[in-house]
């Protein structure tokens, strides 16, 4: 009834569908292998930066244990080499606040220098602030990687290359 132009149409429905169905397809592909765009993690919630990061450091060849305990997101990973992280993650809704105002990072005290094998890492979307930094610095075993760092590795750098863990 249609005819040839109804034809056509069918067939360019058909296509788009399929391309579109295709990009999607390639776009969660890429995710689960642990590699996500700027914009793509602009869009995680707490929750879901946490399952990025798993995925990141799984790339990256690290065994991944989730100890999110009462909603807070935190990772324990080991590798093969028997080095063991700790990785707590700022609040997603601070990245957008005044990076300049002073708050302690969510993660308990660290201890002494070489007391445990395990490195501390504090993910943010965002920045941190100086005081952030002293406190990590005055820590032993904490680094904060920020949103910039978190950027490059969600891209395909490896954690070691961005000076992590130390």
């Amino acid at each position: 009834m249609l005819g040839v132009g109804g034809l056509a149409l069918g067939v360019v429905l058909l296509a788009a569908a399929g391309t579109a169905g295709w990009r999607l397809r390639r776009a969660v592909v890429r995710r689960r292998g642990g590699h996500y765009t700027a914009a793509e993690l602009a869009r995680l919630d707490d929750q879901g930066l946490a399952v990025a990061a798993a995925r990141m450091l799984r790339r990256d060849g690290w065994r991944v244990t989730d100890l999110t305990e009462q909603g807070r997101p935190r990772l324990y990973a080991r590798d093969r080499w028997g080095r063991e992280l700790d990785v707590a993650f700022r609040p997603v809704g601070t990245a957008d606040e005044d990076e300049g105002v002073s708050r302690p990072a969510p993660l308990r005290e660290a201890g002494r220098p070489g007391v445990d094998r395990l490195v501390r890492v504090v993910v943010h979307l965002g920045g941190f602030s100086r005081a952030d930094v002293l406190w990590a610095s005055r820590q032993g075993g904490v680094h904060l990687l920020d949103g910039q760092q978190l950027q490059r590795w969600a891209g395909g750098a490896p954690l070691d290359d961005l000076g992590l863990p130390g």
